[in-house]
C-alpha cells in the first residue's frame, strides 16, 4: 500500500508507516485540489495538515483512497460529507497539540499585557524605555475564552493557575473547569473580560463570527487573540479596532489567507502595528506536539488498514478491534438501511463461509460491519458482497 504525506509531517509518521510495509512519499508543501487529483493516483492513504484542501472532486476521483489522516486538530479542510459518501475514513489528532497551543496563548497574553513587543522593538532600535506605563500583571485580570473545547478547557486551568479570573462561552453546554465562570452569551463575555481569546472550530458558519460589532462590544483597551481559524475574524475590523486604540493589543497565529509553504511571502493589514504579535500558524508546531501527532495519526491509519479499527474516526462509526490471527477479516461499509446484515450473512452462508465474530455499528447514513471468518473469504465472496446494492466499499485484511 502507498501513503502520501504532505506539509512536512513529522518523520515519526514516515518511520511508523514504512516499518509496517507501506510505501511512503513525502512532500514539504501543501497541494491544491487540482494538484491532488494527479498526486493521489495509486495512493491508499493521504496525510495532510491544515493547508491542503481535500474536496469532493478529489475524493470521488480516487475511489482507491482508503483514509485521510489530518495531522492536526481541525478537519474543516476536508469535505467530510464527501469522505463519508466515498467510504474514506478520516482521522485527526484532537488532543496531541493542545498543550502547545495553550502555552503559546498564555505566552502572548503575558507579552501583550507587558507591552513586550513594543519594548523589544525599541531596544533593537537602541532606545532604552524603562517605564511601567501600560504594563500589567496577568494575575487578577479577567480572561474570556470563546470556544471551550479541548484547548479552551486546558487554557482555562493553566490561566487560573496564573491567578486569572476565567470566563468562557461556547454554543455547546460545557461543564466549567476549576473556578471558571460560564457566560450565557458572547455579548456577556465580551462586556466582562479584559482579554478575549478564540478557540473555535473551522465550520463555515463561524466565518467572520468576530467583526466590528464584536470588537465594539469589547471593553476599551482589551487584548484580543485568535489561535483557532483565520476565517473566523474580520481582519479589517480588527485593524480598525487596533488603530483607533479601542484594543490595546492583539496576537494572531491564523489568517484568512495563508501561504502554502514556508518561505512564501505573507501580507496582512496588521503588519507594522504596535503591540501586535503575528506568528505563522505555529500554535501546534512544537517538537513535542508534532512528534505526538505524527505517532498518533499514523497509528490510527495503520490500525484501520491492518485491523479495520475506526476508534476516534471523525466520520466513521467507531469500532475498536483486536488483531484477527487466523483467517480473513471482512470490512463492509454500506448505506444504513434495514436488512444489510441478513443479506451479507446470507451471501456468506451460500458460499460456505462460517462467521466466527461479527460487529455492526451505524452512524448517520453509514453502517460499518466487521466479520471475522476463520476459513477465509474468496474473491468470489467479496465480489458477491460488492454487488449488494447497499455496499459502498468492501475490503479484507488477513
Amino acid at each position: 500500500m502507498k501513503a502520501l504525506l504532505l506539509e512536512n509531517i513529522h518523520s515519526d509518521a514516515v518511520d511508523a508507516l514504512r516499518s509496517r510495509g507501506f510505501e511512503v512519499e513525502t512532500r514539504k508543501g501543501a497541494l491544491d485540489p487540482q494538484e491532488l487529483l494527479t498526486a493521489l493516483d495509486g495512493v491508499d492513504l493521504l496525510g495532510i495538515r491544515s493547508k491542503t484542501q481535500v474536496t469532493r472532486e478529489v475524493l470521488e476521483a480516487h475511489p482507491q483512497l482508503q483514509a485521510v489522516g489530518a495531522f492536526c486538530i481541525g478537519t474543516n479542510q476536508i469535505d467530510l460529507t464527501a469522505a463519508t459518501d466515498t467510504a474514506t475514513a478520516v482521522f485527526n489528532a484532537p488532543f496531541s497539540n493542545t498543550r502547545s497551543v495553550v502555552e503559546l496563548a498564555l505566552g502572548e497574553i503575558i507579552a501583550l499585557a507587558r507591552h513586550l513587543t513594543d519594548k523589544n522593538a525599541a531596544m533593537h532600535q537602541g532606545v532604552w524605555d524603562k517605564s511601567a506605563k501600560g504594563s500589567h500583571e496577568v494575575r487578577g485580570r479577567t480572561l474570556g475564552i470563546v470556544g471551550y473545547g479541548n484547548i479552551g478547557k486546558q487554557l482555562s486551568v493553566v490561566a487560573e493557575a496564573f491567578g486569572m479570573d476565567v470566563y468562557y462561552y461556547d454554543v455547546v453546554d460545557r461543564l466549567a473547569m476549576g473556578n471558571a465562570t460560564k457566560c450565557d452569551s458572547l455579548e456577556q463575555l465580551l462586556g466582562t473580560v479584559e482579554t478575549v481569546t478564540l478557540h473555535v472550530d473551522g465550520r463555515e458558519s463561524n466565518t467572520n463570527m468576530f467583526g466590528r460589532e464584536q470588537f465594539r462590544q469589547m471593553r476599551p483597551r482589551s487584548i484580543f487573540l485568535n489561535l483557532s481559524r483565520g476565517h473566523v475574524v474580520d481582519i479589517e475590523a480588527l485593524q480598525e479596532a487596533l488603530v483607533s486604540g479601542h484594543l490595546a493589543g492583539a496576537g494572531l497565529d491564523v489568517y484568512p489567507s495563508e501561504p502554502k509553504a514556508a518561505g512564501e511571502p505573507f501580507e496582512s493589514p496588521l503588519q507594522g502595528l504596535p503591540n501586535v504579535i503575528l506568528t505563522p500558524h505555529v500554535g501546534g508546531s512544537t517538537a513535542e506536539a508534532q512528534e505526538n501527532i505524527g505517532g498518533f495519526v499514523s497509528g490510527k491509519l495503520i490500525d484501520y488498514c491492518r485491523y479495520g479499527t475506526t476508534s476516534l474516526s471523525v466520520n466513521f462509526p467507531e469500532v475498536q478491534l483486536d488483531p484477527f490471527i487466523h483467517g480473513t477479516r471482512l470490512l463492509h461499509i454500506h448505506s444504513n438501511v434495514p436488512g444489510v446484515l441478513a443479506r451479507v450473512n446470507s451471501t456468506l452462508g451460500e458460499h460456505g463461509i462460517n462467521v466466527d465474530r461479527q460487529q455492526l455499528v451505524t452512524k448517520g447514513q453509514m453502517g460499518y460491519m466487521v466479520t471475522d471468518c476463520a476459513n477465509g473469504v474468496t474473491d468470489e465472496v467479496v465480489a458477491a458482497i460488492k454487488a449488494l446494492p447497499e455496499t459502498i466499499r468492501v475490503a479484507t485484511v488477513s
